[in-house]
């Protein structure tokens, strides 16, 4: 059972958030090609060679999916502008069919007492730009910077709060250095020229934005908690270092304007020249921080090539994407944020879920699990609270299952079911938990 509404403070906030392409149909509307469809159609790099054509067809059926936040009575909807829907080129040219298409749907959160939660992108680059070198090419902060103010210009009188980009360790690490995602790179000096620019990019945009008259500004990053696999000092130092590459480099660049020792011995030779200049740019002022949250890692050394570790299985309950429940982590990051990092900073919780099997049986999908790890999470945050970090409020992941990047359709983090041959929306347990437990918004 999902503690209540009641049993928050009386301004916390609750949401639900999805993704662009990971929802919209990405064929439709004018929309450019992104290097997520060129990625997806590349042999090997995604199940089944699945991509966001269709999706959850979002696109015409956003009426639908809008109506289902609020009779759940969530507060916020976390969503995301295509850059390629607007730009499909990423620079010049306008879609306006994609432009209007923003609109609409923020004016249907506006009509049904939801809260406009943008974040500019997330993850789907146009692939004119990806030809000019994505994040590797310095000059994406000033293309991204061109979007910001396109979307500014449009949408920004009616947002209730913005943030630039998604989980920068994913936009450079987990696409640049281990190939995951796209653009599916191996390469440290690609990966040291990413993560830098995406910063870059994020203060770029934020400043965009703030002399476009947009308040609420805010910064999203995902965090995993690092565990060591055995007490030797070898494994304490692999840690560390995931630890300074995953959770601290783009928290000390936003809040401390340096990046951590750590991570430098790897990446010092790889930087993009003039590199130690950007922070006036990049420590933009916020108004409140993001924090992505769902698991740990088991971290053990390996002999290799810098990072020279390796993640090893560990003995706590898995979702279906393989990662341990481990609730504590969230409170230990929103304590370690706050005391190391923001202050008195308002922190949100921007995502927290997860994925199971979930299979339709006579109408309903029963899916105790999550709810049991939603509870879990939600009590974590109830405790630090209480212990005064300012936790504001707290988004779901995900509303409908949808396409998960790599892969593909199979892993449904949705509170509601999506079946992608018919694409009929099925509530979950879980959904009708929220709410009740979230009760009318007031």
């Amino acid at each position: 059972m999902l503690p209540k509404r009641s049993e928050f403070p009386e301004d916390f906030l609750f949401g639900v958030a999805t993704s662009s392409y990971q929802i919209e149909g990405h064929a439709k509307g004018g929309a450019g090609p992104t290097h997520w469809d060129s990625f997806a159609a590349t042999p090997g790099n995604v199940v089944r060679a699945e991509n966001g054509d269709l999706a959850c067809d979002h696109y015409t059926r956003w009426a639908e999916d809008l109506d289902l936040i609020a009779n759940a009575g969530f507060d916020i909807y976390r969503f995301s502008t295509s850059w390629a829907r607007v730009m499909p080129e990423g620079r010049g040219a306008v879609n306006a069919e994609g432009l209007d298409f923003y609109d609409r749907l923020v004016d249907g959160m506006l009509e049904r007492g939801i809260k406009p939660a943008l974040t500019l992108y997330h993850w789907e680059l146009p692939a004119a730009l990806a030809d000019l070198g994505g994040w590797r090419n310095r000059d994406i902060a000033g293309w991204f910077g061109d979007f910001t103010q396109v979307i500014a210009d449009r949408l920004g009188d009616r947002i209730w709060s913005a943030a630039p980009i998604n989980e920068p360790w994913c936009v450079g690490w987990l696409s640049h250095f281990l190939g995951h995602h796209a653009p599916g790179l191996r390469d440290i000096r690609a990966t040291a020229h990413a993560m830098h620019h995406v910063l870059l990019a994020h203060g770029t945009a934020t400043q965009v934005m703030r002399a476009s008259g947009m308040t609420n500004l805010g910064a999203v990053c995902n965090f995993e908690y690092p565990l060591p696999a055995d007490d030797s000092p070898e494994t304490a130092a692999a840690t560390r270092l995931y630890d300074a590459y995953y959770n601290r480099f783009f928290a000390e660049g936003l809040f401390l304007g340096r990046y951590p020792d750590e991570v430098m011995e790897g990446f010092a030779p790889h930087m993009p020249k003039g590199w130690q200049d950007d922070f006036s740019t990049i420590q933009a002022p916020l108004d409140w921080f993001g924090l992505n949250y769902y698991t740990c890692k088991r971290i053990a050394p390996d002999g290799s090539a810098w990072p020279s570790h390796t993640e090893v299985a560990g003995p706590l309950p898995k979702t279906e994407m393989g990662w341990e429940i481990y609730p504590e982590g969230l409170s230990s990051f929103l304590t370690r944020i706050a005391r190391d990092y923001t202050g008195d900073l308002p922190l949100f919780v921007t995502e927290n879920g997860m994925a199971s099997a979930d299979t339709v049986i006579g109408g309903k999908v029963t899916d105790a699990a999550r709810i049991a790890y939603y509870s879990a999470h939600l009590a974590e945050v109830q405790k630090v609270i209480a212990e005064g970090v300012p936790v504001k409020g707290y988004i779901g992941w995900s509303l409908l299952d949808n396409y998960e990047w790599a892969l593909g359709y199979e892993k449904r983090f949705g509170l509601v079911h999506v079946d992608f041959d018919t694409l009929q929306r099925t509530p979950k347990a879980s959904y009708l938990e929220w709410k009740d437990a979230l009760g009318d918004r007031g």
